[in-house]
């Protein structure tokens, strides 16, 4: 290991860039990077992340550990290989790196290996841990739950433009289906739209009063998604939306205004939940509030979490994904300097 060059986070963050893989389709990625830290002297493990039914053509997908032999690691550093869809090509320039996955979460990547490999080298007992799914399901985090290393923290990584955060909001997801009668649209008293009752449902979802706090800010509501019916001239039979609420407390009183909400027009499924996180501070950091969902709450047997990583999450998930090169080399030492305070 003596013998290694110190990892160039810019050239690494490329290489990965480089390999598609959006959710479902993290084989490769994972692949090459369990190639990559085993030539870097880690310890590396390969553990099976099942496909859902629908993506089964997606191929073997895999969550990577490395870590150092028969060592229990103090600190774990972890975040995802998948991005969100479309895949975008490499580019950069002189001042930033371009691409799908550059903030989100493969610059993270490359910024941890080489934090945890300083760390390494000064003694530090981590480890690293990259998962699949994070974009979807956390389906990855949930694998990597039942096998824990024992670690006292884990540093998990996301865009936030390299400042601490105190805490997550948490996500709900709703299916909302509508069921009607088809007839002809010229004699509606004939038929029952679905559409009609799915549109009155989602107008009182929208007029919802959710909570708010005053120290990380509301509940917000996203439409996402809205399909049904069959043509214009046809009463609607049948009528779907899928609803995203970030959340700032617990899903107890949201489910419940839902439920109230949709009553008498559309049955409600809640298809998946992630729980609001409040998250610890390090002393000297700049800190913010993640509105957005992480794999923490699926890595609760991995120690303390923290949850920083650099690139803007204003950027990520849209055609102009870029991380400044020198933002990522601040990453960099700022991940060393937080591992050695909380291992100090």
């Amino acid at each position: 290991m003596s013998d290694l060059q110190p990892l160039d986070p810019i050239r690494f963050t490329r290489e990965l860039v480089e390999i598609e893989s959006t959710t479902y389709h993290e084989g490769a990625v994972g692949e090459f990077l369990a190639e990559f830290l085993t030539r870097r002297g880690w310890a590396v493990e390969k553990t099976a992340v099942p496909q859902p039914p629908e993506s089964a053509a997606g191929g073997s997908r895999w969550n990577v550990y490395a870590g150092t032999a028969g060592e229990t690691p103090d600190l774990v550093f972890s975040t995802h290989m998948d991005t969100v869809p479309p895949y975008i090509p490499f580019t950069e320039d002189d001042e930033f790196l371009y691409g799908r996955g550059v903030s989100d979460a493969k610059g993270i990547i490359a910024a941890q290996t080489a934090a945890a490999e300083a760390l390494r080298a000064a003694g530090f007992k981590v480890g690293l841990l990259f998962v699949s799914g994070e974009e979807r399901d956390s389906a990855g985090a949930h694998v990597a739950n039942r096998s824990p290393k024992g670690s006292r923290f884990l540093i998990n990584g996301e865009p936030t433009d390299n400042r601490l955060a105190l805490a997550s909001k948490g996500a709900l997801r709703v299916v909302l289906k509508a069921k009607g009668e088809m007839a002809h649209s010229a004699y509606p008293e004939l038929g029952e739209s679905a559409t009609k009752k799915l549109v009155e449902a989602l107008g009182r979802l929208l007029a919802l009063d959710l909570p708010v706090i005053e120290d990380v800010g509301p509940s917000t509501l996203n439409i996402g998604q809205i399909q049904g019916g069959h043509a214009p001239n046809v009463i609607a039979d049948q009528a779907e939306a899928q609803i995203l609420i970030r959340l700032v407390t617990d899903s107890a009183p949201v489910r419940a205004a839902v439920l109230e909400a949709a009553a008498g027009l559309a049955e409600v499924d809640f298809t998946l939940e992630i729980p609001f996180v409040r998250l610890r501070a390090v002393e000297g950091l700049p800190t913010m509030i993640a509105k957005f969902t992480t794999d923490i709450p699926q890595l609760s047997n991995w120690g303390e979490p923290l949850l920083l990583g650099p690139g803007s999450i204003h950027v990520a998930h849209t055609p102009f994904e870029k991380l400044a090169k020198k933002e990522l080399l601040e990453a960099v030492a700022l991940y060393v300097k937080v591992g050695k305070q909380l291992l100090a």
